[in-house]
């Protein structure tokens, strides 16, 4: 069976969970205090962070390449795309998320780091891109269009903490927050949010 060591709080292994329970499969998920965390997280992953997936003699870490390997193994409902030059197309996007967006969210997450204006241009960079997204969700169900994929997984969690955050959307990002919804009521991801996580969001 896999086994998720995934933080109660954490951005990343909601992503993580959220893909296991779209696949509705049999996992077991071991919460992890992130403020007190055990030994063997640093010995699964060098750089002692969740989540970290394990199965039989395999070790993986890193969100992403977590979620890629349960879609590869369980294909159905698959989560990306079948087509190679939409599934780089897709990578390339989730490499930009990290690069662009969730660089700030490991700022805001990060509890060493109390300098306010850091976090207000944390904040203001999130708002930024994020609104620049809009458009592409107006027409659109999904990131891709009508098919939920791995880009939708990738973003939930940050949409999820906005108001945790301290970020306040523009009103010209209405078809972002609309496109949220439609993510937050989802059965798999209501049923993979820790009660940690339930609160973050009134």
């Amino acid at each position: 069976m896999m086994v998720l060591y995934s933080g109660t709080t954490c951005p990343f292994s909601q992503r993580c969970r959220f893909v296991l329970f779209e696949k509705g499969m049999d996992f077991e998920i071991r919460d992890i205090d992130l403020y007190n965390k055990p030994e063997d997280i640093a010995l699964m992953n060098p750089y002692d962070q969740v989540p970290i997936l394990v199965e039989r003699d395999l070790i993986l870490y890193e969100s992403n390449i977590i979620n890629e390997y349960i879609d590869e193994r369980f294909p159905h409902p698959q989560l990306m795309p079948a087509d190679p030059i939409m599934r780089a197309r897709t990578r390339l996007f989730l490499h930009n998320f990290e690069k662009e967006i969730f660089v700030h969210v490991c700022t805001l997450e990060s509890r060493s780091i109390t300098d306010e204006k850091v976090l207000d241009a944390a904040r203001s960079a999130i708002r930024e891109r994020l609104t620049q997204l809009a458009p592409l969700l107006v027409k659109n169900k999904y990131m891709l269009g009508d098919d939920f994929s791995m880009l939708d997984v990738a973003i939930a969690p940050l949409l999820w903490r906005l108001e945790h955050y301290g970020i306040d959307l523009p009103k010209s990002a209405a078809p972002l927050q609309k496109y949220a919804e439609r993510l937050f009521s989802r059965p798999a991801y209501i049923e993979a949010l820790t009660p940690s996580e339930k609160v973050m969001r009134r």
